[in-house]
């Protein structure tokens, strides 16, 4: 059954606000894939605070001519299902390309990342990049680590000095 306008308005809206709101975007074709898988697919990008949503292709290029965007979706052969990435930057990446292994039938087209088209071979080459807690993790590491080996250094001067007193003791005894 063909949608009422309002409906498209509705669509044009929420794709809009979720392509602002989004710090990147991935469009993948699911073509192929099961109700259950993309279902599955659907929980998986809510648990890393990521979005997916399926719109027309007419529909997209309005949001992407009134975003003044670089894409046409209608240049895309297939459906288009768009992931979209509010929490992370590399997380759709990331989703999309080990949800893809699994399932054969979920090609990556392309994305956006800072509102800039990136390939097929890009989203790739970002979803290989450590997510941002990983890198924090790290940055934490490299920061605590001139720290603890100043503590360890000050605690090997105490404990030369323990063993020296023990020694002492030990003779004396």
């Amino acid at each position: 059954m063909p949608k009422t306008k309002v409906q498209k308005k509705e669509i044009v809206k929420s794709f809009s606000d979720k392509l602002e709101k989004s710090k990147s975007s991935v469009f993948i074709n699911f073509k192929g894939l099961k109700v259950k898988d993309i279902e599955s697919f659907r929980k998986k990008c809510r648990e890393g605070g990521a979005d997916y949503m399926v719109a027309k292709k007419t529909l997209m290029s309005l949001v992407c001519k009134e975003a003044r965007l670089d894409f046409d979706p209608k240049s895309i052969a297939g459906d288009i299902g768009t992931v979209f990435g509010i929490a992370d930057e590399i997380y759709p990446a990331k989703i999309v390309a080990e949800f893809s292994k699994s399932h054969e039938a979920m090609k990556i087209l392309g994305g956006f990342l800072e509102k800039k088209f990136i390939d097929e071979s890009r989203v790739k080459e970002l979803s290989k990049l450590p997510s941002r807690q990983e890198l924090l993790a790290k940055m934490v590491g490299s920061m605590q680590a001139p720290i603890s080996g100043f503590v360890n250094v000050l605690a090997g001067n105490l404990r030369g000095l323990v063993q020296v007193l023990k020694m002492i003791s030990e003779k004396k005894v």
